[in-house]
């Protein structure tokens, strides 16, 4: 029965591998309305719902971004494939990062990259962190895949099957739960830094400035 339920989980797991992503040649080249947007997004990340009435996107989402100037404004209602990308990149921050916290990440990247004649624009960096994350997918599937064995063999002398399934199961989501505290606070003492840098800089601005 354990090696069964070992092997249901491992296939889940798996099943990892095949979600959805949006590609970055699959965002549309041309600009957007409001309602053509949510519908792209609610069609390409479908698996990524976990209730089938879950929404991605909505358009009470786009004008709370808006309004938090998360996203730029629309060119006579219209959004950009630049747009579309910084819609992403809030799309999975904000599952586990404050709106704040979202903010202080994509403003620096928004003001140097969105609508750059430099040659890289927001699009090239999706393309490149897209790249790069997708490379990477085998390897994380790997790591989950070894906390789950490694918690399966909790609670071994335990002889009551259902027992010791119970806590494998909530060993395995500690185990998953650890990984994720550790990222998000490198994450946030990174947004934490470069905002201490960012209020020194102006500080110095400031001072120079009155001498």
């Amino acid at each position: 029965m354990h090696e069964k339920y070992d092997r249901d989980m491992i296939d889940l797991l798996r099943s990892i591998q095949s979600i959805d992503y949006i590609k970055p040649e699959e965002i549309p080249n041309i600009d957007l309305y409001m309602d053509q947007i949510t519908t792209f997004m609610d069609e390409h990340l479908q698996s990524s719902k976990r209730f089938d009435d879950d929404k991605i996107l909505t358009k009470t989402m786009i004008n709370n971004y808006s309004k938090n100037n998360l996203l730029p404004p629309s060119d006579k209602k219209k959004y950009s494939p630049e747009h579309m990308v910084l819609l992403l990149f809030i799309y999975y921050f904000k599952n586990f990062l404050s709106i704040s916290d979202i903010q202080s990440i994509l403003t620096p990247i928004t003001n140097r990259f969105f609508r750059s004649d430099s040659g890289r624009d927001l699009n090239t960096v999706y393309e490149e962190i897209f790249e790069r994350q997708f490379e990477n997918i085998d390897f994380e599937v790997r790591d989950i895949i070894r906390k789950l064995r490694d918690s399966n063999k909790a609670f071994a002398d335990i002889e009551d099957e259902q027992e010791r399934k119970l806590l494998s199961n909530f060993a395995f989501i500690c185990a998953l739960s650890f990984d994720i505290w550790v990222k998000k606070s490198i994450i946030e003492s990174m947004i934490d830094k470069d905002i201490m840098k960012h209020r020194q800089d102006t500080k110095k601005k400031s001072d120079e400035k009155k001498k």
